[in-house]
């Protein structure tokens, strides 16, 4: 069995997206409130994965979840790209004209807007799950409110799913990260499917310097998929640079890394494992 670390509750997109990463395997979910609380939680309980969202498609990504990933000491070992489709549903004995109120996240609710749009009458409440706003509803029996989440939650709290696909963007793809405990990884991933490495390094305030270091990525034919800048505090217009790199020749990769390492300040290898597949 294996043990993960989410920010949510059953039925949220962390949980889909575990089930998608490990199928067919059983697991008992750590559920968590907040993401600093996931990574609490892996500090105190050393063989405890987890599964971090990370960036959105249409939200861009989570700012902070970079940073409490470099201070967590934990690695990446695995990825995977999950479709968010978002479904309404309510209690079972209730009908489209029982609906006055319909609660979720609010990003959820902001993703589903055209569809809210035409359904003006509905009183929008925020929650702070989405899985929790139907967790809410079954287990308070709030007859007339409706929660939007993912469709797999109806069959946990007992909802009736009233429609689904109402997101406006069809094309709406979470980016979750798999991370462990450095003393874990080498039995979570497998060295030669690796293909993909995420890190974290900052450069002399010197003109040039961050062209010198995508000029060596390009010399040993490295591609550069994702590079996302934070700002370091205490060091006004500096910054540290967080990368995902992709490539086919892992000992090209590691040279690569080899010829920047002279050039930069710090540098951190915040995991190396296989590029993620995407699911519905």
């Amino acid at each position: 069995m294996k043990r993960i670390a989410i920010q949510g509750i059953k039925g949220s997109f962390h949980d889909i997206a575990a089930h998608r990463y490990f199928p067919g395997e059983e697991i008992e979910l750590c559920c968590c409130d907040t993401f600093e609380d996931v990574f609490e939680a892996m500090k105190s309980e050393r063989d405890l994965l987890s599964l971090v969202a990370i960036e959105n498609t249409i939200a861009g990504s989570l700012l902070h979840n970079y940073e409490l990933l470099r201070d967590s000491g934990t690695t990446i070992v695995g990825e995977h790209k999950l479709h968010i489709c978002h479904s309404i549903m309510c209690l079972p004995d209730d009908y489209w004209a029982d609906i006055t109120e319909v609660n979720s996240h609010p990003v959820a609710l902001m993703q589903c807007r055209d569809f809210l749009s035409r359904h003006a009458g509905l009183k929008v409440v925020e929650t702070a799950d989405t899985a929790g706003a139907a967790a809410d509803i079954s287990r308070e029996n709030l007859h007339g409110h409706a929660a939007i989440c993912h469709k797999d939650a109806a069959k946990i709290y007992g909802m009736k799913v009233l429609e689904e696909g109402i997101e406006t963007n069809k094309h709406n793809f979470t980016r979750f990260l798999v991370l462990s405990n450095p003393e874990q990884a080498d039995n979570l991933r497998h060295a030669e499917e690796t293909d993909k490495a995420s890190l974290v390094f900052t450069l002399p305030h010197e003109e040039g310097s961050l062209s010198a270091i995508l000029s060596i990525f390009s010399f040993y034919k490295i591609n550069l998929t994702k590079i996302q800048s934070l700002p370091i505090i205490g060091k006004e217009w500096q910054y540290m640079f967080y990368i995902d790199l992709s490539f086919t020749d892992y000992k090209r990769y590691r040279q690569s890394v080899g010829a920047i390492s002279p050039l930069v300040n710090e540098l951190q290898i915040l995991g190396e494992y296989r590029n993620g597949k995407q699911s519905i």
